[in-house]
């Protein structure tokens, strides 16, 4: 297959207060060294608690947020190291769909109009072309014509979100990210906007980079999975290899604390593997693996030397002692 994305050596820095009014500004490293690639028509879901990186990892990809070093090759193409004119013509093939549909739609503009604004902005086609494309897109995401004048207010939670997705398909991009896209909304809600996604990624050959906590929601959706800890990534994997055969403990934590996959039977997910504690500064992250204080498995060498990723049965994990969780 094709590579659409490919991320190398991504990290991303952020500047933190100074403890005096002359000392030095002291770095969180949000992202470090992460590498990923995402292939034509495929859907990368990255997963991590809170705080893990994987949000900052995503926009830094797509020139949201600044990358210290590394490369984002897109068909190709460094898009970190391109002017901003030139990023500026690239953003149709990439567009964003946020997390919460209640407060990234404009309150104040009817829905033609909000879906229409990025043909708008990047002066595509005539009017007529453009009112033509969104009473089609409308169509498409599985709302009607005769609501396209209406408020945002005047939708439910899911309405707008299907909303959001037609506005970002206006430009004809080749990748959706897609950050949280469910999350706030109700459980019933969310599985018709995951078919929805799905049903969008096979017809139009889209590919996503979906962002989430829930890992219920990147198995429907996804066909790769990287779990994220700490700003690095410690498994990467199929979607069938990792639910099935996850070698990472901090893998194997996740699975077997979610909700949406409690009740499913398969040998990845169903014994509880229970972690204590808290991730470590990354302020100042630990010479080792950074899960080493909160793992059952972890030696005086987890301690010590960081693990690199690597082949390990059927997945990539960054871990000294990879196995199935122990009966």
């Amino acid at each position: 297959m094709t590579k659409l994305l490919d991320v190398r050596d991504l990290t991303v820095r952020f500047a933190m207060p100074r403890k005096g009014l002359f000392g030095p500004r002291p770095l969180l490293e949000a992202v470090r060294s992460v590498s990923f690639t995402l292939e034509k028509g495929r859907a990368l879901g990255i997963v991590g608690e809170s705080g893990s990186g994987k949000t900052t990892t995503a926009m830094a990809a797509i020139r949201l947020t600044e990358a210290a070093s590394g490369q984002v090759l897109f068909e190709g193409e460094d898009l970190l190291a391109l002017p901003d004119e030139e990023m500026r013509a690239h953003r149709r093939n990439v567009q964003l769909i946020f997390q919460d549909p209640y407060s990234s739609l404009n309150p104040r503009a009817r829905v033609i109009d909000i879906v229409r604004e990025p043909m708008d902005l990047m002066e595509m086609g005539t009017m007529e072309e453009r009112n033509a494309r969104v009473r089609d897109l409308f169509k498409l995401v599985g709302l009607r014509p005769d609501q396209l004048n209406l408020f945002p207010h005047q939708f439910s939670g899911g309405q707008r979100q299907r909303i959001s997705i037609a506005r970002a398909l206006t430009t004809n991009p080749k990748l959706l990210v897609c950050d949280e896209p469910v999350s706030a909304l109700d459980v019933a809600i969310q599985a018709q906007i995951l078919n929805l996604l799905a049903r969008l990624k096979d017809e139009l050959g889209l590919s996503y980079l979906l962002i989430s906590h829930d890992l219920g929601v990147v198995r429907h959706v996804c066909d790769d999975v990287a779990v994220m800890y700490l700003g690095k990534i410690v498994e990467h994997a199929s979607r069938s290899a990792l639910f099935d055969s996850a070698q990472h403990p901090y893998t194997q934590a996740l699975l077997s604390a979610a909700p949406s996959l409690a009740r499913r039977k398969s040998k990845g997910y169903v014994r509880p593997l229970k972690i204590s504690g808290d991730p470590p500064s990354p302020i100042n992250p630990p010479p080792g693996c950074a899960f080493a204080d909160r793992c059952p498995r972890a030696q005086d060498i987890c301690r010590e030397v960081q693990p690199d990723l690597e082949d390990k049965g059927p997945t990539r994990v960054a871990c000294h002692f990879p196995g199935p969780i122990a009966a």
